[in-house]
């Protein structure tokens, strides 16, 4: 029974920290992986000022758009852009740009908007995203949550990488 008040306790103070990070006055600190900012970032317009990727529309149309465009794969490299598919708790779907690939199922990347509350609309850096798909193809993922330190468990279907060479370029190259 102790136990059960003392956890009990120990959260009602992590909510009344959080509480007090969620403000929307004035700009919110850094910290969790959070750049420090006073005002709101969508996740496509940061990636395409970070990647270079030149698409419009919500995150989950920027794959079918990158079509002929931009060069397309299942393989993470950095600076490209993984986007996440359209589901019912994403909504416009979700595109992050990879900062470093730290295995064959492991990469960093940095996105805005990913976090609810007072963290919505924040810019996230170097966050872990891990590939769970059952073929190592990159299809689904779960990605990092910084205010709970952990790798969240939702399962995001993930459409692949756009990488930010044009595909235009790539053929005159080859040339």
């Amino acid at each position: 029974m102790a136990g059960f008040i003392l956890r009990l306790g120990l959260l009602a103070l992590l909510g009344g920290l959080l509480s007090a990070c969620g403000s929307t006055r004035g700009p919110i600190a850094a910290g969790h992986g959070y750049e420090a900012s006073d005002g709101y970032q969508s996740c496509v317009p940061y990636a395409r000022a970070r990647s270079g990727i030149d698409l419009r529309g919500d995150g989950w149309q920027w794959w079918d758009a990158a079509l002929g465009r931009y060069d397309r794969s299942q393989q993470p490299r950095p600076g490209a852009v993984l986007v996440l598919q359209r589901t019912s708790r994403l909504r416009d779907g979700h595109v992050a740009v990879v900062s470093r690939v730290e295995g064959p199922r492991q990469i960093r990347v940095d996105h805005a908007n990913w976090a609810s509350g007072g963290l919505k609309g924040r810019v996230a850096r170097d966050q872990v995203v891990v590939d769970v798909s059952a073929r190592n193809d990159w299809s689904a993922v779960r990605v990092w949550y910084p205010p709970a330190g952990v790798v969240g468990n939702t399962v995001f279907p993930a459409h692949g990488f756009i990488h930010p060479n044009r595909r235009w370029a790539s053929a005159a190259l080859a040339d």
